[in-house]
């Protein structure tokens, strides 16, 4: 061992020198499937009314810490109740950090169903939380109501995430699973509605009935992916706490004044979204139609689907060299053996997948 192992073996935290870092596909000259994104684009003319928007952005001023009218306009567009609070953060990602730097400490433990989104667990590992996970049922990957029940009453987690719909299974948790948890956590509970622009319901009107309940949402799914924008709204009690965590000008002035502008064009990230809702029915239904593939029911704007035994690894391969990127599922969770995730693209972009898909088959 060398004296740099040896004095990052000294001071690293154990849990820290035990994470994989978060690996991205290389996605140069492919079609772009993997990573769950909105594959259109703007106008010209909408593009160029943006970037008027954006020539007025004084850049050596710093953003407004608050985003007041940022906050304004989301709180319109997601139908955030008027007694409820809103914090923002630099995506989804660091407002589970936050989560995780107000709720920690020794002893804390944090609950999901898994599998389920993986940054639960590697930014519980980061932060120093114990990460419990409570597998899906095999059948539909549904909540296994009586043993989260159970582990919450065994180790009574700070906070238990429930992403819905699911990711990478797409479905939706049968919502009075979730409600009964929400009534017996003794912490928080964070409903994660990433993808509620396509999923036909929503926990946001029910933070009113639920003081410990908060849901988060991003606008990356929305077709804002490269701003990296997400919110938690909640009891305003709650939110003045991890408002503490919260470091000053999180949201930078580029971010604001662009996710403002999108909200300006709503109409046209609500038609894009309903675009994409309807080209996952037919892809889905392409899928199910081909010999061998088992396809998963999505409320989301992706499809999980099986492949023959064995075989997932290398059609994930001979996807990419035919110039399509999927995610390979297969060895994240024992759920998920043989398991590849396709996003809905464009209609050129799913056929182009298809044909790929048939000839790697």
């Amino acid at each position: 061992m060398s004296d740099q192992q040896a004095r990052i073996g000294r001071w690293v935290r154990p849990a820290v020198q035990a994470l994989k870092a978060y690996h991205v596909q290389p996605a140069a000259r492919t079609i772009k499937l993997d990573a769950m994104e909105n594959p259109y684009h703007w106008s010209e003319e909408m593009v160029d009314a943006w970037l008027a928007r954006l020539r007025q952005v004084e850049l050596n001023r710093y953003p407004d810490p608050a985003a007041a009218g940022l906050k304004t306009r989301l709180r319109e567009a997601m139908g955030v109740p008027a007694e409820s609070e809103l914090m923002l953060g630099n995506g989804s990602d660091e407002l589970i950090l936050l989560l995780a730097l107000a709720l920690g400490g020794a002893g804390k433990t944090v609950l999901a169903p898994g599998p389920s989104f993986v940054m639960y667990r590697i930014i519980a590992a980061m932060a120093g939380l114990e990460y419990r996970e409570v597998a899906l049922r095999a059948e539909g990957f549904e909540l296994n109501l009586p043993a989260m029940l159970a582990a919450m009453e065994e180790q009574p987690p700070a906070v238990v995430y429930l992403a819905y719909p699911n990711n990478p299974t797409g479905n939706l948790f049968r919502r009075e699973d979730i409600e009964t948890i929400i009534e017996r956590a003794p912490g928080v509970v964070v409903v994660d509605e990433a993808y509620f622009a396509f999923a036909g319901d929503s926990f946001m009107a029910d933070l009113t009935r639920y003081p410990q309940l908060l849901v988060m949402r991003t606008v990356s799914k929305m077709g804002l992916a490269g701003l990296r924008l997400g919110l938690l709204a909640g009891h305003p009690d709650w939110l003045a706490q991890l408002e503490k965590c919260r470091l000053p000008y999180n949201i930078n002035v580029l971010t604001q004044a662009s996710a403002e502008f999108a909200l300006d064009h709503r109409a046209v990230l609500e038609e894009q979204s309903a675009r994409i809702r309807r080209d996952r029915e037919g892809l889905m239904s392409e899928l199910a139609a081909i010999p061998g593939l088992q396809p998963f029911p999505s409320q989301a704007n992706f499809i999980a689907f099986r492949v023959p035994p064995g075989r997932a690894g290398e059609l994930h391969g001979a996807l990419r060299e035919r110039g399509v990127l999927v995610k390979n599922l297969h060895g994240s969770d024992p759920q998920l053996a043989d398991c590849l995730r396709v996003t809905v693209g464009t209609p050129e972009e799913n056929a182009a997948f298809l044909q790929a898909l048939k000839a790697s088959l």
